[in-house]
């Protein structure tokens, strides 16, 4: 069974704040840059047989910092490849806008309380998303031998649908689930269910949770976390 190794994309000067969706044009900030260092760092020494990415700048930007970084015993890596199906959300008119904002909408209690029957104004539902996400990863894996692991960066919420896939949990209840920038989440498909052996770990550590610091919106976790 091979193992998938799921990493969200670094920050961008919009994360927390503005629904970027797939808009281009978004690079890492100063701060993304600086994780996506530390990201690439813990996973240095990891053999990888297969990279794949969405197509979205912020996480080209993260993959190519772990490609490009790997340990002395490590053999040169594999070339990243474009998923489609790993793609963001499509927003639709609610791309670019302001969570905080967003968060004022009706259409926000269908995000909180059932996701699956939600329907984004001029955009993609999240079920599509979410099937589109889990199948490709289901594809993609099925491509490797039982000791291959292999690199796939996404975003949180398509994330957190893969996660809850392998769970065994419905999507109205992924809301339940953490993603956050340059985390690290890691899934062994086997023959008889899927095993999660890692979820959300990041380099900032337990004690960046109890920081106080502004608090972050998120569009599937209401005000959750700390930036």
């Amino acid at each position: 069974m091979a193992t998938l190794v799921l990493v969200r994309h670094a920050r961008t000067a919009e994360t927390g704040g503005l629904l970027s969706g797939r808009r281009e044009g978004i690079p890492l900030s100063p701060a993304g840059r600086s994780e996506a260092k530390l990201v690439a760092e813990r996973l240095a020494g990891v053999r990888l047989a297969g990279i794949f990415s969405s197509p979205i700048q912020r996480c080209r930007e993260t993959v190519e910092a772990i490609r490009s970084t790997r340990g002395p015993s490590v053999p040169a890596r594999p070339e990243v490849q474009i998923e489609e199906r790993l793609t963001e959300v499509d927003y639709g008119s609610w791309t670019g806008r302001e969570l905080k904002v967003l968060a004022k909408d009706p259409l926000w209690t269908t995000v909180q309380r059932q996701p699956s029957a939600m329907q984004f104004p001029e955009g993609e539902s999240l079920r599509a998303a979410a099937t589109r996400a889990t199948e490709a990863i289901r594809d993609l894996d099925s491509q490797f031998r039982d000791e291959d692991v292999w690199l796939a960066v996404s975003h949180g919420d398509i994330i957190k649908a893969i996660i809850s896939d392998a769970s065994g949990a419905p999507l109205d209840l992924f809301q339940r689930i953490v993603i956050d920038p340059a985390s690290i989440s890691v899934i062994r498909y086997g023959s008889e269910r899927p095993t999660i052996l890692r979820l959300n770990e990041s380099a900032a550590g337990i004690a960046s949770l109890f920081t106080p610091r502004e608090r972050r919106t998120s569009l599937f976790g209401r005000l959750v976390g700390r930036e």
